[in-house]
């Protein structure tokens, strides 16, 4: 009988099968590099908040320029407005406020984040992640983009001053804009195109101490609250952040917010060393933080309103591209 030889298994080949890509979850999002938010946002956002802060910003320019037996404290400031105007009276050049944030803080918020985004990017040549700007580059970044933002809306920022301690001034030294716009075509008219610089040092100097304040310690006081503390991404720790940014920024911009103010409400040209020269004999060194008060209490809440509007347009812009949060 035979022994039976095993026979060798044959092989057969089987066409290789293409691999199928996975199909991608409903809420799956696609992670980019970096996040160009557009450029408009800080002006609108800004534009909101001034809808909310104008009162407080209309007390401080009249504490701030005030004569006479006119009331010193910001209670007292706010009675007599409401008393003398009624309540209209407290959006007194709100058209002109509302100009100025389409310029100066369009320009000063989209060009600090243009510079985050080509100083700052999120991740290495290797594709590592990047570490974080430092809080002196983003001082720096913010400092620059508060100048440009500075001389593009200084012509309104003269406007808003004018127009908001118009109802302050005798009846004979009244301007009596009608709004932003007839302010700016008087005014050139009137002083000539020069005008539109008047006063432009001091608020170029408050636009770059304004912006380091804010913007520079919002993104760092955020990203440190992140890292450092149960806190995320959310409504708590932006409204935390911002409001120690205008902290910030009220104590940083005081001194150069009464020069400013007084430079533009003037009804004659004047040098700035003779200006401060004058309000120092008058008031001493606490001329420096007069109206602190007023002034932080208009600067927390619109700082606070400015990023919370800020961060709900970044939001929405990231749901609609269907992004993923990058700080």
């Amino acid at each position: 009988m035979q022994a039976d030889h095993a026979q060798p298994p044959v092989a057969v080949k089987v066409p290789p099968q293409k691999e199928k890509p996975l199909a991608a979850s409903p809420g799956s999002r696609k992670q980019p590099s970096q996040i160009h938010y557009p450029f408009w946002f800080g002006g609108s956002a800004s534009s909101m908040a001034a809808c909310i802060t104008h009162p407080l910003d209309l007390v401080q320019v009249r504490l701030q320029t005030r004569t006479g037996d006119m009331p010193k404290s910001t209670g007292g400031t706010f009675v007599h407005i409401v008393k003398h105007d009624g309540f209209r009276g407290l959006y007194s050049g709100l058209s002109a406020s509302l100009l100025r944030q389409v310029t100066y803080s369009t320009m000063r918020f989209g060009i600090y984040e243009e510079l985050k985004s080509r100083f700052s990017p999120s991740k290495n040549q290797d594709g590592t992640p990047a570490k974080p700007p430092s809080f002196v580059l983003l001082v720096a970044m913010a400092s620059a983009s508060g100048v440009v933002g500075g001389l593009a809306g200084n012509v309104a920022d003269v406007i808003n001053v004018r127009m908001q301690n118009d109802a302050a001034l005798p009846a004979a030294q009244r301007r009596n804009y009608a709004h932003a716009i007839d302010g700016v075509v008087r005014m050139t008219r009137e002083e000539g195109l020069a005008s539109w610089f008047r006063g432009v040092g001091p608020s170029c100097m408050r636009a770059a101490a304004m912006t380091a304040g804010q913007l520079a310690s919002y993104d760092v006081v955020k990203r440190t609250l992140i890292r450092l503390t149960p806190m995320e991404d959310n409504m708590a720790t932006h409204f935390t952040a911002s409001f120690l940014a205008g902290v910030a920024a009220a104590t940083i911009t005081s001194p150069i917010d009464v020069i400013k103010t007084r430079v533009m409400s003037s009804q004659s040209s004047q040098n700035l060393p003779k200006l401060l020269g004058d309000i120092y004999a008058r008031e001493g060194l606490r001329w420096m933080f007069k109206g602190w008060t007023p002034s932080f209490l208009r600067l927390g809440p619109q700082t606070i309103c400015t990023f919370l509007f800020l961060e709900s347009h970044r939001k929405l812009y990231r749901n609609i591209r269907g992004v993923e949060n990058q700080l």
